[in-house]
């Protein structure tokens, strides 16, 4: 979504009815990201085709509902993996997966490292960062 992307020249109410639905299903999938939610399920929220949501997707927002779907709850995962007092597996059920393999796989595909690595690096951020406090407190 913050690519640059080619809108074909179209009319014009075209274009605006095709970035109304995008941003109706953005704000969906943001508050339904943990649910089983599908591109069937937001077109009919949005009274629209499954079809017409695709095309929205991809001229508007230049990405697929998929990979709209699987950025969110990765960026929300992220968020509670760096808080460490959820479990990997509470925090796959809490962004929308069933299986936690099924979620370790999908987040080491976006982050590139597994889930419980991600939290190992941000708490060995987190204290770097609490141990260059404290000196820079003793220092003074």
């Amino acid at each position: 979504m913050g690519r640059t992307h080619y809108v074909p020249t179209q009319r014009p109410n075209t274009v605006q009815h095709r970035t109304s639905l995008f941003h109706d299903a953005v704000a969906i999938v943001e508050q339904d990201y943990a649910t089983d939610i599908s591109l069937d399920d937001i077109a009919r929220r949005v009274a629209s085709s499954r079809r017409q949501l695709q095309r929205s997707y991809a001229e508007i927002g230049g990405t697929t509902f998929r990979e709209h779907l699987t950025r969110v709850r990765m960026q929300r995962a992220a968020e509670l993996l760096a808080h460490r007092s959820l479990t990997v597996r509470e925090v796959a059920h809490r962004v929308g997966y069933r299986q936690p393999a099924q979620f370790a796989k999908a987040f080491r595909r976006h982050q590139g490292v597994a889930p419980s690595a991600f939290r190992s690096g941000v708490a060995g951020r987190r204290l770097s960062s609490a141990a260059l406090d404290d000196r820079l407190a003793h220092a003074a």
